[in-house]
């Protein structure tokens, strides 16, 4: 370890990829009171009071999350808005560092505003485009189904996913991990995995190393959403680490769901201890109040050096589906990041602002 290593630089400098970040729950609190002011449509107070979502990890518990992500929902109900918040995600993750943004969208919940699927589809890829041009962050986008809806609705969303491949990057699963058989969505997955795409599905946040089995047997997943529940098990951990399987950890939004009682909580150091490839994200912050450098924070607060987050970053950037010239750009990044001297005075930045539990 460098005499450097116990230093705090500024973790918004550090580049790293940001590669679990859902459309709406992506869009700035901002955005969200102005498109419901200019529909005529009136927020639950929650989603205007500016504090941090909580709720028990039971059925209950992911109802109420789920009415909140809906009511927020209901104002992206044009082309204007899904390019507005697409763009503003990106400006957001380049305001902390983020050199790569690999964006989750389920279409189904846009496509009647904007004439179907594919034009859904289309205009998020061409926005998404447009950003990195602007913006200079890399964007890739994610679509994925929902375990709410038949399996044969998730055939259709991937084989979608595979006509757009190349800004498309990867096929996920999302929602209540409680609902649906994860076996059927499989043929699904198959599509999208033969087709070169990412299988990134969620698994293990809500429910236990039994169901990360499940999601590993069924739908070979590159990466899990979450997956922290996988560290309740050692031979489990250790089967998902042997095969590559890369995990997106999002340490607030299980605060705010209930999986562990304070974002501090989440065994991170365990699973890194461990061997397993990392990729901090925010998950939905417009709800659960901490984007992406609150993560950061997180660890840092945790005890995480700065040698062992320049670490994280470039885990995270090793998982993506960046192409190879910009992981590199990257890595780069991250290694000038962590040679170069601390400013005098330098104390790292504010502690984190996610959600705590007392």
């Amino acid at each position: 370890m460098s005499a450097l290593d116990g230093a705090r630089r500024d973790l918004a400098a550090l580049p790293k990829a940001h590669l679990h970040l859902h459309f709406t729950g992506s869009m700035r609190p901002a955005t969200l009171w102005e498109l419901a002011a200019q529909r005529g449509i009136r927020l639950p107070r929650s989603l205007i009071d500016d504090v941090a979502l909580q709720v028990e990890p039971t059925r209950r518990g992911w109802f109420r999350f789920q009415r909140q992500y809906d009511a927020a929902r209901a104002v992206v109900d044009s082309e204007q808005a899904m390019r507005r918040i697409l763009h503003e995600a990106a400006l957001d993750d380049a305001a902390e560092g983020s050199g790569r943004l690999e964006l989750q969208v389920d279409p189904t919940s846009y496509a009647p505003f904007v004439g179907g699927l594919t034009p859904a589809i289309e205009i998020v890829l061409d926005q998404a485009a447009r950003s990195e041009q602007e913006t200079g962050v890399s964007i890739g986008m994610v679509i994925a189904a929902s375990r709410t809806r038949h399996p044969l609705d998730a055939r259709t969303l991937a084989r979608l996913a595979v006509r757009h491949a190349g800004p498309v990057v990867g096929f996920g699963l999302s929602n209540d991990e409680r609902r649906g058989a994860t076996a059927e969505f499989a043929p699904a997955f198959r599509i999208a995995r033969e087709a070169g795409l990412l299988a990134v599905p969620h698994g293990g946040e809500l429910l236990g190393p039994a169901h990360v089995r499940d999601v590993v047997e069924h739908l070979g997943p590159h990466r899990l959403g979450h997956g922290v529940r996988a560290a309740e098990d050692p031979a489990l951990l250790d089967h998902v680490i042997s095969a590559g399987i890369g995990l997106e950890v999002c340490p607030a939004s299980n605060a705010s769901l209930g999986v562990v009682e304070q974002a501090a909580d989440v065994p991170l150091r365990r699973l890194v201890d461990a061997g397993a490839q990392i990729a901090l994200g925010a998950d939905d912050p417009l709800l659960f109040g901490a984007r992406l450098l609150d993560q950061y924070e997180t660890a840092r607060a945790s005890g995480f050096d700065d040698a062992e987050l320049a670490e994280l970053a470039a885990s995270s950037i090793r998982i993506s589906a960046a192409p190879e010239a910009v992981k590199q750009r990257l890595l780069s990044g991250v290694r000038d990041w962590l040679a170069a001297p601390v400013p005098a005075g330098a104390g790292g930045s504010a502690p984190p602002t996610g959600p705590q539990r007392s």
